[in-house]
């Protein structure tokens, strides 16, 4: 898997875990962050909420196109529907 550029900050308890445990853990977390944080699964908990034209954006085609852009419109927010 192609390591991501990201820093993560993990606390462990080192006289517990060897250092290729650790290391494990860490590949595992940057496995399960790889998959939730795929464009398809953020489109799916996600909505926006553009105030300029009082609409809220659910279609998945819309929503791709927004997360692509470097900067949102004023009063454009991006919504989780958790």
């Amino acid at each position: 898997m192609n390591k991501s550029n990201r820093d993560l900050l993990v606390l462990f308890n080192q006289e517990i875990m060897t250092p290729q445990a650790i290391e494990h853990e860490v590949e595992l977390l940057h496995q399960l962050l790889y998959s939730i944080e795929r464009l398809e699964n953020i489109v799916i908990a996600h909505e926006i909420i553009d105030l300029n034209k009082y609409r809220i954006i659910k279609k998945q085609g819309h929503l791709r196109k927004i997360f692509r852009l470097r900067e949102l419109k004023p009063f454009v927010f991006l919504n989780c529907k958790n």
